[in-house]
């Protein structure tokens, strides 16, 4: 309960910074259109040097040696700044959809990329927590090495059944059903959206009708298939959580950098016709 508290409080300066750099602008630009000013350049203007200071996250990331402040710190004003920059915008544009084509395009890149960083954000948020839960520790660079282990010892215990019990029940089951889930990974997208459930689902069902023909020998054996299988399906939730957080930046960035040159483009051209 006090961490809770502690951790809010912490927020307060965050939260109160972002309120009043949204309000000057907009108090701002109320006083100009009272008095026939140009609001639409001071909001411009400043909606310009906020998307620039989240650009600058990118860029002390990679220099994490200089004394820049903290990157929590750095993220949660990334997050902060990613709401107020919305909220700029409409002030800005005083519309959710402007008319003209070059606007809209615009206008459409900046909702994607809102929308990129809030999908970001909740990915960074959730699965960190669920990839803990799982008691799997794994390196998303040594995910496949890792996934040839787990088939290799898949394989080495089919081949030990057989040898035991001179049976190849258990074999032919593997090589026409367990074969295909440990060749690569599986299931990408359950895992990413809903944990994984339809992949150990689906162990669960392969695995329990063929027990019906295996006598408590070749009952042991497939225990250990199935442990085997059930530890692949988590190394699988890691390589599609690890996937998605690393392929996320692929399309934020992009992004980010084709708002930033349609902006300065359009402060161009606006500054050109004011002349």
């Amino acid at each position: 309960m006090k961490s809770s508290r502690s951790s809010l409080m912490s927020l307060l300066p965050l939260v109160a910074g972002t309120l009043l750099l949204f309000y000057i602008p907009a108090f701002w630009a109320k006083y100009l259109r009272e008095h026939l000013g140009r609001p639409a350049l001071v909001t411009g203007w400043w909606l310009f040097a906020a998307l620039l200071s989240l650009g600058a996250f990118n860029a002390r990331k990679k220099l994490s040696m200089l004394p820049l402040g903290s990157a929590a710190a750095w993220l949660r004003w990334h997050v902060a700044g990613g709401f107020l920059v919305l909220a700029l915008f409409w002030l800005h544009t005083r519309t959710l959809w402007p008319q003209g084509t070059y606007e809209r395009v615009l206008t459409a890149l900046f909702y994607l990329l809102n929308l990129s960083g809030i999908i970001g954000w909740l990915m960074q948020r959730a699965f960190p927590r669920v990839l803990t839960d799982t008691g799997v520790e794994v390196i998303y660079e040594k995910i496949p090495a890792v996934l040839a282990q787990l088939r290799g010892q898949a394989e080495a215990t089919v081949i030990e059944c057989t040898k035991q019990t001179g049976s190849g029940i258990l074999g032919q089951y593997y090589v026409e059903t367990l074969h295909w889930f440990f060749m690569r990974p599986r299931f990408f997208w359950n895992h990413a959206l809903f944990g994984g459930k339809k992949a150990r689902a689906w162990v669960r069902e392969q695995c329990a009708p063929v027990r019906l023909y295996l006598n408590d020998a070749e009952k042991k054996y497939l225990d250990r298939l199935t442990a085997l299988a059930e530890r692949k399906s988590e190394v699988d939730y890691h390589y599609a959580a690890q996937s998605l957080m690393k392929r996320w930046l692929v399309l934020h960035l992009p992004l980010a950098a084709a708002v930033v040159l349609l902006s300065l483009w359009h402060i161009l051209l606006v500054h050109i016709y004011a002349l």
